[in-house]
């Protein structure tokens, strides 16, 4: 379209990007931009009509020929006129060679299919009242006070690349508590959880068993503030539902986890709670 061109965005405008997901009802984190970028900078793509931004998405290259697709917003208004299919299109040769994971919202997923995209699981996302309860609060710790590499070999196994430089800043990110469990010098799993829009979202929430994922679920909801807490629970992990079910969360809205190439392998017995449908 005449004076429509797409570009990567600048590190301002990724606040935009996630402006339009919390107008879209996605319930962003209120940090979440700055860790998100420094991901992959070149990754975050805007399409501007006549100067004016019209329309976004993240492509966030991973190492190992992993990508990542989010944030695909065209701005009420402006939709219908093909400018998220241009975006659409520069974001894949972003990501050209590799395997490429999204969380489709349902409107969008039989459009994702008939652009090779496959269902690997559904996502649910459950939220409701801080759950009452008490956890085995002696065997967690602050995760930030675990040597970070044991974490990062739990992420590494339930997550299709390598991340170090994400997990670092999500662990820290302002406002975050981020807590694990230590088990007789044994790592059995941690959780972050992060202030949102509206309340604050628990991801990733990652446990050996559904009874430390409670634990897990219940200590980091006990350092939240005021609001409702959100779970995005993979439903292919029935204790994970089970777990939000007994927190007494109730299922907000659902998205489909589908991959372009072949889907990686993920430990997902022990994947309780994804990290963030916009990058994984």
């Amino acid at each position: 379209m005449e004076g429509y061109r797409v570009r990567v965005m600048s590190r301002a405008e990724l606040d935009l990007a996630v402006d339009w997901a919390r107008a879209e009802g996605w319930n962003p984190g209120l940090h979440d931009a700055g860790a998100f970028h420094a991901v992959d900078p070149e990754g975050f793509l805007i399409g501007e009509l006549d100067g004016e931004p019209a329309a976004c998405i993240s492509v966030v290259r991973y190492p190992e020929n992993f990508g990542f697709l989010g944030f695909y917003i065209v701005r009420p208004g402006m939709r219908g006129r093909g400018l998220g299919w241009d975006l659409w299109q520069a974001g894949l040769r972003h990501l050209e060679g590799c395997t490429i994971g999204l969380d489709g919202v349902v409107a969008q997923q039989d459009n994702y299919r008939k652009s090779g995209f496959a269902l690997a699981h559904r996502n649910i996302r459950y939220g409701g009242a801080p759950p009452a309860g008490t956890s085995s609060a002696a065997a967690l710790v602050d995760a930030r006070a675990v040597p970070f590499d044991r974490l990062l070999d739990w992420d590494r196994a339930l997550f299709p690349a390598p991340r170090a430089g994400f997990l670092s800043n999500w662990i820290t990110l302002p406002g975050a508590s981020a807590l694990a469990a230590v088990i007789d010098g044994a790592l059995r799993g941690f959780g972050v959880i992060r202030p949102c829009h509206t309340g604050s979202k628990i991801g990733p929430l990652y446990a050996a068993d559904r009874g430390t994922a409670r634990d897990l679920a219940l200590a980091l909801a006990a350092t939240a503030g005021d609001g409702p807490i959100f779970l995005d629970a993979p439903e292919v992990n029935r204790d994970a539902v089970l777990l939000a079910e007994e927190l007494g969360l109730s299922p907000q809205f659902e998205t489909a986890r589908m991959y372009l190439g072949p889907a990686p392998a993920i430990d997902t017995a022990r994947l309780f709670g994804v990290t963030t449908f916009e990058l994984g």
